[in-house]
């Protein structure tokens, strides 16, 4: 995988509005927020998506992003909840190739809807 835009924001290379760090992700303000609070938390290792997630990255890394995720919903006091996306490919409209989830907040987020 190519250097992804959040690959160059957690090397210094572009800037970011960091809201949490440590040595396994970091999480950042989304530049187009979709809710009143909009953080994504992105692994610092490269991963396209949730398929390219091994077992070991399963239990080391995504466990990890839910618990700052939940960190990061307390420190921020969205005591009335908060959702959890991660996009996986195109047809889900990931735009950024390299695994995210975004942690929306802030007022009522509406139902949850497929086409």
């Amino acid at each position: 995988m190519s250097d992804s835009v959040f690959t160059r924001i957690i090397n210094g290379e572009l800037p970011g509005e960091f809201v949490y760090k440590d040595e396994i992700v970091v999480a950042i303000r989304d530049i187009r927020p979709v809710a009143p609070f909009h953080v994504l938390i992105i692994p610092r290792k490269p991963l396209v998506n949730a398929y390219d997630f091994s077992d070991e990255d399963n239990a080391r890394i995504a466990g990890h992003m839910m618990m700052v995720a939940a960190k990061i919903a307390e420190q921020a006091g969205l005591k009335n909840g908060f959702r959890l996306i991660m996009n996986n490919g195109r047809d889900a409209r990931q735009e950024v190739f390299h695994a995210h989830l975004h942690l929306l907040a802030g007022d009522d987020l509406g139902p949850m809807f497929c086409k």
